[in-house]
């Protein structure tokens, strides 16, 4: 067995923790001590999304050393090696068209486009570089080196090459999923089809849940749910209610069992896939394919996203206006339009912090909203 079959194996192994796509592909890119170092941490139980993004930006910070100087990353890499990493990814889009040969040189950016590292044209955002050399840096100490990501050289290029190239914030999601455009989503859901059933089931769940992430969602299975007492209101007939314990998530503590609630509809929903799907243990939310077969593995976090964007285009929607981020922020903006006040929806979205769960709210809202309009 070749050392590249032997990794495929090895991220095979971990595949069911940590979801990763193109393992052929990251096996001939990653080393034996990388696939060696993801394994460890699985086996600490680190974050599922931070192994994921860790695992991302690792084969991309390979696969661009290789572009450019032909030679695997090195451990710990030279301080000069850094500073061309903000180089190539840091840069003047404006003067790009006078000097080709500022920022990423044009056979790395084919080398990497080629690979599909690179999807877009211009510089990386500023939060992308600091995260992939925060991983890196991370990845260095975990060999036992000592890397030169303080460097005052290296921290001055960074601020230096972001003051030069100012860029706007973009939103994960172009567009809040609100509770109007839900229900145009949800419309598009109305055979009994699995794929309707189970899609309606998805957007039902991850909206009224708090805005979970895809992540959330993929990864959720039977045994976090929980029968909890229907819910009696006014008098009307009960609403069935569950609890989801989503354990560990991004903001909380490794500790922690975090808990939201389910009430009425998506329950019920929620119920209808299961049922229809036969699903009794494991993974709630999997694939389908063409025969209608359900698969034992749970949906790819991608294919949330992919599922949002296809009911927006059935509902007569632009796809690209909308993202399964659109869910999170579009349940605070919801709440917001309902008189619901934020700290009561931050315990079902389990954000943090005010700051945090207020930058969700759509500029929109806020742009004709009360607190813009006092001199009006």
């Amino acid at each position: 067995m070749s050392a590249v079959d032997r990794r495929v194996l090895d991220l095979d192994t971990i595949a069911a923790v940590l979801p990763i796509e193109r393992r052929d592909e990251l096996a001939e890119l990653l080393t034996d001590q990388d696939v060696e170092t993801l394994r460890h941490l699985v086996n600490q139980g680190m974050g599922e999304n931070t192994l994921r993004a860790m695992t991302s930006d690792l084969a991309y910070l390979q696969a661009w050393s290789l572009a450019t100087t032909g030679r695997s990353l090195p451990w710990p890499a030279p301080e000069a090696m850094l500073l061309k990493f903000v180089a190539h990814h840091l840069w003047d889009a404006e003067r790009r068209l006078t000097d080709p040969e500022h920022g990423m040189p044009a056979d790395v950016d084919d080398k990497l486009r080629i690979q599909g590292f690179l999807r877009t044209v211009g510089p990386h955002a500023p939060d992308t570089v600091r995260r992939r050399l925060a991983i890196w840096s991370t990845l260095t100490k975990w060999r036992g080196h000592v890397g030169a990501f303080s460097s005052p050289a290296l921290k001055s290029a960074i601020r230096l090459a972001v003051r030069a190239t100012p860029r706007p914030k973009r939103r994960k999601s172009a567009k809040s999923v609100t509770g109007d455009v839900l229900s145009k989503l949800i419309g598009t859901c109305r055979s009994d089809n699995l794929r309707d059933v189970r899609d309606k089931a998805i957007l039902m769940v991850a909206f009224a849940s708090g805005g979970r992430r895809r992540s959330e969602i993929a990864s959720l299975r039977i045994e976090q749910l929980q029968p909890e007492e229907p819910i009696q209101i006014d008098g009307a007939p009960p609403l069935p209610s569950l609890s989801i314990h989503l354990g560990r998530t991004k903001t909380s503590g490794a500790q922690n069992d975090e808990v939201v609630y389910l009430t009425g509809r998506p329950v019920e929903a929620l119920n209808a896939w299961l049922t229809a799907a036969k699903i009794e243990k494991g993974c709630i939310f999997r694939a389908i394919d063409r025969w209608g077969n359900v698969s034992r593995r749970p949906l790819d976090p991608k294919a949330i996203n992919d599922i949002v964007k296809h009911r927006a285009g059935l509902a007569g929607l632009d796809p690209v206006e909308f993202s399964a981020h659109g869910l999170r922020s579009g349940y605070l903006t919801e709440a917001a339009n309902r008189g619901i006040p934020l700290p009561e929806a931050m315990e079902q979205s389990r954000h943090r912090s005010v700051q945090q769960a207020s930058q969700y709210y759509n500029s929109e809202q806020r742009r004709s909203g009360r607190g813009a309009r006092l001199l009006a």
